[in-house]
């Protein structure tokens, strides 16, 4: 158990206290009543408390509380005080550190633990200080007596602190793990079950759609602060070691445009929004894109990556739809690729053609005259204008 901070260990044997085994006896008496009122106190005074004790939780604090105020008890019983109270009461300290521990698995924060232990201390100083003083203590030991209460709710404050604090560690860690192990299996396309298996255990709400991020691995952090919390890590990838891959939930429709705004400046490559299911989709297109020198986002990139997307079948497509062009000159038959080309894009407008390769309107009808001569009708047909258009674009 961790259940020290940086500060020194609590010191006992400085507090002059004498209670006397009939004030003990009063004490002990009253203790179920006393943990009652602290447990009331707390459930109305701290709000994320006014739930938790209608179930098992609940019952776990009244016990902690208990324990707590039995050890106090018992310290104070002792003849003469220990040095440091982890010696003196370690079934008090594991209770609170176990405490501290289950309330961080129940979500509630370390504030609220504290404030609960506030309240627990003042409501428990004033039932034991009156039971003190009906059994006869004189006013100087009502002092150390006080001093002697709140020191032991500090001491027990940190217990349970440490026990949240530690919990929080080992959960975000095994969190992580997990739900990085869950963007992993989105990537290798895992199969329907093993991926709601490993949704299960990462404790992660399945949302609508993913969009894959490729982030520079120094950016991660700045990144990650602005988006879904829940949104997937993983930064084991193929061919890509100075990049981090982020899958951040529910960036569709307006919400992408507040994703792209947030990553201004930055170097990320943002693939589409997907069916979560489908992450790898998203993935795969933002490698292609960052491959492929394009930048930002991919959704304004799709005639290139399209266009890229098999190189070596472009290049077979552009011989083809070309090769009525290779008994010409390389000269001649370049000028000429590039006037379809651009015919191709402006549908034929030929003063606009004319404009964008800065010739006469009458070079630009001179040339298509000769690529009529060479193509023939086949400048009419659809799906050869379609081949020509996607190998030339």
């Amino acid at each position: 158990m961790t259940n020290k901070s940086s500060r020194d260990a609590l010191t006992l044997s400085s507090y002059d206290v004498h209670l006397t085994p009939e004030i003990v006896a009063s004490i002990r008496k009253v203790l179920p009543r006393v943990s009652d009122e602290v447990v009331a106190a707390i459930t109305a005074e701290v709000p994320a408390y006014r739930d938790a004790f209608s179930g098992p939780m609940g019952e776990t604090i009244r016990t902690a509380v208990g324990i707590a105020l039995g050890g106090f008890l018992s310290l104070a019983s002792v003849d003469e005080l220990p040095a440091d109270v982890a010696t003196a009461t370690p079934p008090a300290l594991e209770g609170a550190y176990g405490l501290g521990r289950g309330e961080a698995r129940s979500g509630r924060t370390t504030e609220a633990l504290l404030a609960a232990y506030r309240i627990g201390a003042r409501v428990a100083w004033r039932e034991l200080s009156s039971k003190a003083v009906e059994g006869g203590m004189a006013p100087e030991g009502l002092v150390e007596f006080a001093a002697l209460v709140f020191a032991w709710i500090d001491e027990i404050s940190e217990a349970s602190a440490a026990g949240h604090a530690d919990e929080r560690a080992t959960t975000g860690r095994v969190q992580r793990q997990l739900r990085e192990r869950l963007a992993r299996q989105l990537l290798a396309e895992a199969a329907p079950e093993e991926l709601d298996d490993a949704v299960a255990r990462a404790e992660w709400t399945p949302p609508s759609t993913l969009t894959a991020l490729l982030v520079p691995n120094p950016q991660v952090g700045s990144i990650l602060a602005k988006v879904n919390q829940a949104t997937l890590e993983h930064d084991d990838l193929r061919d890509l070691d100075d990049y981090t891959l982020l899958l951040v939930p529910d960036a569709h429709g307006r919400r992408r445009r507040a994703l792209m705004k947030a990553l201004e400046g930055r170097r990320a490559i943002v693939g589409p929004a997907k069916p979560w299911r489908e992450a790898r989709v998203s993935y795969e297109r933002a490698r292609r894109a960052h491959f492929a020198g394009l930048d930002s986002d991919t959704e304004q990139h799709l005639v290139e990556l399209v266009l890229s997307a098999d190189a070596d079948a472009r290049e077979d497509l552009r011989a083809q739809v070309l090769a009525p062009l290779a008994d010409l000159r390389p000269a001649t038959a370049e000028k000429l690729t590039e006037t379809l080309r651009s015919w191709l894009l402006h549908q034929g407008r030929r003063d606009e053609v004319a404009a964008e390769m800065f010739i006469h309107p009458q070079t630009v009808r001179y040339r298509m005259g000769q690529l009529r001569e060479v193509y023939g009708d086949r400048l009419d047909d659809p799906a050869m204008v379609l081949a020509l258009t996607v190998a030339l674009g």
